[in-house]
């Protein structure tokens, strides 16, 4: 699975990033997406590398401000990960 974060300037509410969220989620195939506007960041992961510029310009168009991105693997942790 794959971690992808976007640092995205221009949330201020809840509904922004449910708005973000919605948005991420019909223009790709993701298993969740999660936006925090205090982190100024969204999480994605999915199965698949993201196209970067698209994943940009579906948040663009909404008015929000992509920034960077930064993709790489992720490893579910569970309850007794720390044992690893």
């Amino acid at each position: 699975m794959i971690k992808t974060v976007v640092e995205v300037v221009g949330m201020s509410c809840g509904m922004c990033e449910s708005h973000i969220n919605d948005a991420v989620r019909n223009a790709f195939k993701v298993r969740k997406v999660t936006s925090s506007r205090t982190k100024q960041q969204t999480e994605i992961l999915s199965d698949t590398p993201l196209n970067e510029a698209a994943l940009q310009n579906v948040i663009n168009g909404l008015g929000y401000r992509a920034l960077a991105v930064h993709s790489g693997p992720y490893e579910k942790k569970g309850l007794f990960s720390f044992r690893k």
